[in-house]
């Protein structure tokens, strides 16, 4: 009975123990982080419809990232740390906004701001999917654009994040070719608007 008993308390005390890795990691992954690259793959999903596009992605933390498209269609978002650019090759258009503004409490400020991560959402570990641990991050400000994400981690590093919109559209963006702490050329968080292409002031 003696057995039974221990047993039973090892095996419910498991998801505890399961579910207090993704929070931990998350922190580890942000603390230990000043820069980062890796290819992505990310999936949209919503309306019946469904998009998938691939890239890569660099940050130097904080405030500074490039987040460029390759397929199936070229754009590039560069913050430079005062400015967000939004590319578009194919329109040959151009948006800029204040990256205070654009980052605030949102998705990009969770890898590529500062470490107040629990300043603006609350977390909460979701337990163990697909061979990663998974926690639930919810902004507390209601106007961030995002109504739930979710990230998945194994070994304190990023492997995937869910992003559902308030329109019930689900993005997914898996990582791969993850390098942490590379050094990428200060270069690489520069955008000069290409000549004749629309500028717009997205503010």
């Amino acid at each position: 009975m003696k057995k039974t008993l221990i047993a039973l308390s090892l095996a419910l005390s498991l998801p505890t123990l399961a579910h207090a890795a993704a929070v931990a990691q998350l922190k580890a992954f942000v603390a230990s982080t000043k820069t980062l690259s890796a290819n992505f793959t990310q999936t949209v999903t919503g309306g019946g419809r469904q998009e998938t596009a691939s890239g890569t992605l660099e940050i130097s933390r904080p405030g500074k990232f490039r987040w460029s498209y390759g397929k199936p269609y070229q754009q590039l978002i560069v913050g430079d740390g005062k400015t967000l650019w939004v590319y578009d090759q194919e329109l040959a258009q151009v948006t800029k906004k204040s990256l205070d503004a654009a980052l605030g409490s949102s998705p990009a400020a969770l890898l590529a701001g500062n470490n107040a991560i629990e300043r603006d959402y609350s977390l909460r570990e979701t337990g163990r999917q697909g061979g990663l641990e998974w926690l639930a991050a919810s902004p507390k400000n209601k106007e961030n654009g995002f109504a739930a994400i979710r990230m998945g981690f194994a070994a304190n590093q990023l492997r995937q994040m869910e992003l559902t919109d308030s329109f019930g559209n689900v993005t997914r963006i898996a990582f791969s070719n993850l390098k942490k702490n590379p050094a990428i050329a200060a270069s690489q968080f520069r955008f000069t608007p290409p000549a004749g292409v629309d500028v717009m002031n997205g503010d």
